[in-house]
């Protein structure tokens, strides 16, 4: 896992045309490499940075992000997805451009704990 000040040299924040603040690529980042781990406390209930994950037995499990992987924006079209927690190029990215993921469906309240 990748630790802040390491993010914070891959990644920096600013004003999005998507929805508020957004996250965008310091360097290229080539397709399929690693992008970093969304981190943070368990998250029991819906929130604007809880990121949910159906875990092999169906179970849900939310994630609170803390880290800066928290801005990441939503797009049909997506830069990069989620395997879990981990954060992994779609395709090759370009210095400068804002990183996205496709939220995909909520998943039902009643699957989570």
């Amino acid at each position: 896992m990748l630790d802040d000040i390491e993010l914070d040299a891959l990644y920096y924040v600013d004003d999005s045309g998507i929805h508020g603040k957004g996250l965008y690529a310091r360097v290229a980042i080539k397709k399929g490499e690693y992008m970093g781990t969304y981190d943070g406390p368990e998250g029991v209930e819906h929130g604007s940075h809880v990121l949910w994950v159906e875990e092999e037995d169906g179970e849900w499990i939310g994630r609170n992000g803390q880290n800066i992987l928290r801005y990441l924006n939503h797009h049909k079209k997506p830069h990069a997805e989620f395997d879990g927690f981990d954060l992994y190029a779609l395709k090759n990215i370009r210095e400068g451009e804002e990183l996205t993921i496709d939220y995909g469906e909520e998943p039902d309240p009643e699957d989570c704990d």
